[in-house]
């Protein structure tokens, strides 16, 4: 996953289903006890250029409590946050693993949690960082391994979701010899600039089971439009969503961050809507549609406005959030900041860098189909510039999207052996693979599932797709494995 301020991707601590909503109020990773020890892998730090030889440690877990002489390695993709130990004990593919005698293994993605290739994020650091090279990461790794730990020519199956979900496909694209398999879940594989269609989705989503949910969301949208239009206004508008400061809007910049800081808490709960994310630590899993569209729905609250400030304060309340920040001035400071232990080392600085030099995936507000109003995408682009330099401007971003999909084929997928689980409540499955490509291209949409709902522990509130899920990527898994 948007702490990055500009995706809802993700973060829910562990990094493999972040959802590129690297929510800058996440900007720590939640972690739980548990007893997995840090291992750490000599990695290459510039796999595109053979005579670099610098090399840096690569932070990696081990799970060998089911491993069977002829079972599989199941290798978990890291993303864009610190690699959470707790996934070595919990999650879908742990299951699998105890039933296929698998050896797991989870790789933290380069940049993030603890493994750090170079000495700070500055820009020209941070052009070892891409997804490319963390495929490449992925390769070395399994190739060492393979001969460190006598794995001789037991077959990988790679996971992964929302951003390691693409790598988990793009790796068996791209490295077909090394990766026997994939589950690539809720994998926008596709870049695209302007993400409109994220809100699309967030509005179809909020009207799924309640027809008049968004309307009232947009009602209270406008409102709050109407009112920062007078700045007599601010110091209730600051009361009003537990603003950390005055509300201080003296720039188009300042404007659409609020509104955008504002409507990013409702598209987290469409997103991760009822998704069983507790294990990691993640405050406020219990706010759901239906608890937002209830309380929308509640005329004895006040005015839709009033309802809207009721649903912030109520996720607040369960996030355990003070305040909510939205000092344009204080962010772009932030994620200037290239130091690791700085105020954007959690993922912040780091995946949105990524979004400005490969994906783009900016969720604007330039849909008329969706509630929000007030962040277009000149403002996301406009944060590339402001905390990366003048190189990074539309032209650049519109550039390295295109190379993107011309490197891994966008929704063309040329390969075999890969599972594409897709939430149809999230917003990410529009640009996901949704429909079978081939008899071994497998597309599952996931009835009323939100981001990664495959990947979590199963409970008895879950959507009910979601076993015969399960049970359709196992045994999609063990009939593959046979070949």
């Amino acid at each position: 996953m948007a702490y990055t301020h500009m995706l809802v991707m993700f973060f829910i601590g562990v990094s493999l289903c972040n959802g590129f909503i690297y929510r800058r109020f996440y900007a720590k990773s939640p972690q739980i006890s548990v007893t997995v020890q840090d291992q750490w892998f000599v990695q290459r730090l510039d796999h595109l250029n053979g005579a670099d030889s610098r090399v840096w440690k690569q932070r990696y877990f081990v799970n060998d409590s089911f491993t069977q002489d002829s079972g599989p390695v199941f290798l978990m993709i890291g993303g864009e946050g610190a690699a959470n130990p707790a996934w070595m004990t919990y999650g879908t593919w742990i299951t699998y693993a105890e039933k296929m005698g698998a050896l797991c293994l989870l790789l933290e993605h380069r940049f993030y949690g603890q493994s750090h290739p170079t000495e700070d994020m500055s820009v020209d650091n941070l052009r070892y960082l891409s997804s490319q090279q963390a495929l490449a990461d992925l390769a070395h790794f399994q190739t060492v391994m393979t001969e460190k730990l006598g794995l001789g020519s037991r077959k990988w199956v790679v996971f992964g979701g929302s951003y390691p979900g693409c790598l988990a496909a793009w790796y068996r694209i791209k490295f077909p010899h090394l990766a026997h398999a994939a589950v690539a879940s809720s994998a926008p594989v596709q870049a695209v600039v302007n993400f409109t269609e994220y809100l699309d989705v967030v509005q179809a989503s909020l009207a799924r089971n309640h027809s008049d949910c968004p309307r009232s969301v947009k009602l209270a949208s406008d409102t709050l439009l109407e009112l920062l239009a007078y700045k007599e206004n601010y110091e209730k508008i600051t009361k009003d969503f537990n603003l950390c400061k005055l509300l201080d809007v003296s720039s188009k910049m300042d404007f659409a961050f609020f509104l955008d800081t504002i409507a990013e808490y409702v598209m987290d709960i469409v997103q991760y809507n009822n998704d069983n994310r507790e294990f990691e630590g993640v405050k406020g899993t219990n706010v759901t549609i239906q608890v937002v569209c209830n309380i929308m729905a509640s005329e004895s609250l006040g005015s839709p406005y009033e309802r809207y400030v009721e649903v912030l304060q109520h996720i607040m309340k369960a996030k355990k959030e003070k305040c909510i920040d939205v000092r344009y001035h204080k962010y772009v400071q932030d994620m200037r900041d290239s130091r690791w232990g700085g105020p954007s080392s959690t993922g912040g600085r780091q995946w949105l860098y990524q979004t400005c030099t490969e994906f783009g995936y900016f969720q604007s507000s330039d849909s008329p189909s969706q509630p929000f109003s007030g962040f277009p995408l000149s403002y996301h682009v406009q944060q590339c510039y402001d905390i990366y330099g003048a190189d990074f401007n539309l032209s650049m971003v519109t550039g390295a999207v295109q190379q993107t999909n011309e490197n891994y084929g966008g929704l063309n997928v040329q390969a075999s052996r890969i599972i594409f689980p897709n939430g149809l409540i999230d917003p990410w499955h529009a640009l996901g693979i949704n429909t079978n490509l081939s008899i071994d291209l497998v597309a599952i949409p996931m009835q009323d599932a939100a981001h990664c709902a495959d990947m979590y522990p199963a409970r008895p509130e879950e959507p009910p797709v979601l076993p015969a899920v399960r049970r359709q990527i196992f045994d999609q898994l063990t009939n593959w494995l046979q070949l």
